[in-house]
């Protein structure tokens, strides 16, 4: 279960990380507020993970599928540049994620 909360609190990694970007430096409201409902959801399930998990492996994967998840995002709706390397590199983070997940251990 605490790994679930992990990917779903990087899922809204994602999320607020492109509402920052559509914030426009906060000075669009719902894309801030959006912001604001994403990020304390993706920190509140961050901690009531750590709970259970150890923090580096838990860390790690959170942070990946944002990045990751981010970097998707832009390419496919926000028309950031796509490129082989880009790809691969994604494709890393995904790989190094899934690798962490099946490394970590619960107390």
């Amino acid at each position: 279960m605490a790994w679930l909360l992990v990917i779903v609190a990087g899922l809204l990694e994602t999320g607020f990380a492109v509402c920052l970007k559509l914030s426009h430096g906060f000075t669009r409201l719902w894309p801030t507020v959006a912001f604001c409902v994403f990020a304390l959801g993706s920190f509140g399930l961050l901690t009531l993970a750590l709970r259970r998990l150890d923090v580096g492996p838990a860390y790690a994967v959170w942070t990946g599928i944002g990045a990751a998840g981010t970097a998707i995002y832009g390419m496919v709706f926000l028309g950031d540049l796509v490129s082989t390397l880009k790809i691969v590199s994604i494709s890393l983070v995904i790989v190094g994620v899934v690798g962490l997940q099946l490394s970590g251990s619960a107390h």
